[in-house]
């Protein structure tokens, strides 16, 4: 990782990009112009992985990018997943399990801040699943504004949806606990 803070890399103008789509996608979700929505959701989703690829195509992954990116898919997300509770597009309970989970994380990265805990942000492979199953119940529930689609398959969504996410919750809480555990071992020595 480039360990200068190079902000005008490509991948971080995308990330950047990703986070002021974000109150514009709101901005058309509460208008009722769901196309709209679901364009900027798509666009900011496609950014999602292309700001990843191009960090590491180009070696241009920067300690700012680092940060940023997570931040950038965490503000869409709950975003997204609370605009759509409160229109009823979505159960609340979906809503609520994707956003304890992110605040899981933060406070995780609180507790290793203030107790000094070096660790390196690293999506796992959950975390992965977990961002890719979000965004398409997103897209998929905003599709279903325009077109028709069975409730079966949104439910089936909503349930995998928060399924990966408890297990990629899960999967940090173990990962965050052993890597306290490890620093009280060492700080002992």
């Amino acid at each position: 990782m480039n360990k200068n803070l190079f902000i005008i890399s490509l991948p971080n103008v995308i990330t950047v990009t990703r986070i002021l789509l974000t109150p514009l996608f709101v901005i058309f979700l509460q208008s009722g112009l769901h196309l709209y929505a679901l364009l900027i959701f798509v666009v900011a989703a496609i950014s999602d992985g292309l700001d990843g690829f191009l960090a590491r195509y180009f070696d241009q992954r920067t300690v700012l990018g680092a940060y940023l990116d997570p931040l950038a898919d965490k503000l869409l997300l709950i975003t997204a997943f609370i605009g759509m509770a409160v229109l009823q597009l979505i159960p609340a309970w979906l809503a609520v399990i994707v956003i304890s989970r992110d605040i899981l994380i933060l406070l995780g990265i609180g507790v290793f801040t203030i107790s000094q805990t070096n660790f390196e942000i690293q999506p796992s492979l959950w975390s992965k699943m977990t961002t890719c199953t979000q965004l398409f119940t997103i897209c998929l529930v905003l599709l279903s504004l325009m077109v028709s689609v069975p409730n079966g398959l949104k439910s089936f969504f909503f349930f995998l949806t928060a399924i990966i996410t408890i297990i990629s919750g899960g999967h940090y809480l173990f990962v965050g606990l052993n890597i306290l555990h490890n620093k009280m071992d060492t700080d002992q020595q």
